[in-house]
């Protein structure tokens, strides 16, 4: 976690020869193995090791106080975006690339990055094609936005398939609260008004000291560890189905990008909690019972912290439309688009004039007609 914990691995360029002709392999998401694009070799990905398939879940304070074996951590090439301040690693023959998160031009910084070795991954299900597929599809479901920019992206520049970092925290959590339980009652009173009577139903609410205890425990409370999108974007990629997280191999990053985490692991502990507190909150007032509850008070003991550094497949693509960045991500397993929505000032222009028009034909009929 520190620039004092010691190197215990080369970098790691994530390149793999093929057996057959020496070319790169890629992974390739349609039939789930490396292939070779030179000479069509294909080349299966071994099954993962360590107990558990080698999703083993690590100790939150041993991370902390940097006291994880030598073996969780590796040392990566990444690039610094200058202007998102996105970090990404690159194949170990590239030197120049296009920062994928806001397509600014960028040139590799080759020193090393020190971090949390990832302990599990989602593969990518799509390829390419069928992401650019569900990304212009959902451009043009959207009203109102540019034609050029749906065909720009239709035609436009590879998309750039990337993994992006999370972190995921288990917690055994014990709470104890106090509050009050609210129980609606009704009753019936006479009214007069504008010489007018009748009777109506006013509700009450009877309150009554609560106070107990509720426990929960969290498995896989997933959290963003990248600052380069916005969040909006991330959390409307989900659901993902973590119980297909395979154990981590760089195989499966063969011919991808990968993010640096960027978001501390205590950071997105932090988050993590948030989480976790508004759940043990709606246990609490389901504990509680009653019509209405009232909390002010839940203390929680958390123990049995444990956490992952996973990697998720988003493909993601940024284009400069009319002096304009507009950014897309597809979930690289389910093909669920979001990104910046755009509109066209013509066709707005236009639609607004189409319903003037219209107005004024409703309007001139209608006169005619009185």
């Amino acid at each position: 976690m520190t620039a004092e914990a010691p190197l215990v691995a080369p970098q790691n360029d994530h390149r793999f020869p093929c057996h057959t002709c020496g070319s790169d392999l890629r992974f390739d998401p349609a039939s789930a193995q490396l292939v070779c694009d030179h000479c069509g070799n294909t080349e299966a990905i071994g099954g993962g090791a360590g107990p558990f398939g080698g999703m083993v879940e690590l100790d939150f304070r041993k991370a902390l106080d940097n006291a994880l074996p030598g073996a969780e951590m590796e040392d990566t090439r990444v690039q610094s975006c200058p202007n998102c301040g996105a970090q990404f690693e690159l194949a170990g023959d590239t030197h120049a690339a296009e920062c994928p998160f806001c397509a600014t031009p960028v040139v590799t910084d080759t020193g090393p990055h020190r971090q949390i070795k990832p302990r599990g991954l989602l593969p990518f299900a799509l390829d390419q094609a069928r992401a650019r597929d569900a990304m212009t599809d959902w451009l043009g479901s959207l009203w109102f936005a540019p034609g050029g920019l749906t065909e720009y992206a239709r035609k436009g520049r590879a998309m750039d398939g990337i993994y992006v970092p999370y972190w995921t925290f288990d917690a055994q959590t014990a709470s104890s609260y106090t509050g009050q339980r609210g129980t609606h009652y009704y009753t019936t009173r006479t009214v007069t008004r504008d010489g007018k009577t009748r009777t109506i139903r006013e509700q009450h609410t009877r309150w009554r000291s609560a106070a107990g205890r509720v426990q929960r425990f969290f498995d896989d409370v997933l959290v963003l560890a990248s600052t380069s999108l916005p969040k909006q974007y991330t959390d409307g990629l989900e659901p993902w189905d973590l119980s297909e997280l395979e154990p981590y191999q760089p195989q499966y990053l063969a011919g991808f990008m990968a993010e640096g985490y960027q978001v501390a692991l205590q950071d997105g502990f932090t988050q993590a909690r948030g989480y976790m507190d508004r759940m043990i909150l709606r246990d609490v007032k389901f504990d509680i019972g009653g019509d209405e509850q009232r909390v002010t008070n839940v203390q929680t003991q958390v123990s049995a912290v444990t956490f992952k550094h996973i990697l998720l497949p988003v493909w993601m693509a940024a284009y400069k439309y009319n002096g304009q960045t507009y950014r897309f991500v597809v979930n690289g397993r389910t093909g669920r688009v979001q990104g910046e929505r755009p509109y066209s000032k013509w066709k707005i222009a236009f639609a607004v004039l189409l319903g003037l028009v219209f107005a004024l034909t409703v309007g001139y009929f209608y006169a005619m007609n009185q």
